[in-house]
């Protein structure tokens, strides 16, 4: 397999390794993990004001987060449909950007009235109109509206390692305003773009 070559190959034009890339997420998610357990009032209690504010700013980031994968699957959607002879490669890297969709897109257990009383504002559709339930398990087969495509299939998967790199960065920055277990998930699917990137860029050299 790619992923168990020389951990020292490069990462595109970044030059970051693949084994920078996964201990940088772990550390960065650990840091700031305990970081975000440190906020609240004196007894760890916050107020009902503040909860309320707690969850609606999760519920912002949770969708922004789903937003960002959810235009990373569009990508990926987008290049499979011009290249469809890049399937082997594209198509298991797309099903983990779908799985890394619908888990930003449910919506944890969420104590507030807001998401008990139906609010808008608690929807599990994320940033792309709130009708993401169900992400495709397949791409779609119209496309309207979609990301441009090079014509190049080298070019095509550079892009696109580019996008989840753009990801992953997202991702990673979100985590010091995320709560823990947003943080966990988001630093885990950060760290998985960080490896689709690599597999990409490598997959553009073949």
């Amino acid at each position: 397999m790619i992923i168990a070559k020389s951990e020292e190959r490069r990462v595109g034009r970044t030059g970051t390794t693949r084994r920078h890339a996964l201990m940088a997420a772990g550390a960065t998610a650990a840091g700031l993990l305990t970081a975000c357990t440190s906020g609240g009032s004196a007894n760890g209690v916050l107020s009902p004001d503040a909860a309320a504010r707690a969850a609606r700013a999760a519920r912002a980031l949770r969708r922004r987060a789903a937003g960002d994968s959810a235009e990373l699957l569009r990508r990926y959607d987008a290049v499979l449909a011009r290249h469809a002879d890049r399937a082997g490669l594209l198509t298991p890297l797309r099903a983990a950007v779908a799985l890394h969709v619908e888990a930003l897109t449910l919506r944890t257990t969420d104590p507030s009235p807001e998401a008990s009383s139906g609010s808008p504002d608690s929807s599990t559709g994320g940033s792309t109109g709130g009708n993401t339930d169900k992400v495709p398990e397949k791409p779609s087969a119209t496309l309207a509206g979609a990301p441009a495509v090079s014509p190049e299939p080298v070019e095509a998967l550079k892009e696109l390692a580019a996008a989840e790199r753009r990801t992953s960065d997202a991702h990673t920055a979100s985590l010091v305003s995320a709560a823990p277990e947003l943080a966990r998930l988001l630093a885990s699917v950060a760290a998985a773009n960080a490896v689709h990137a690599y597999l990409l860029t490598e997959g553009a050299r073949s």
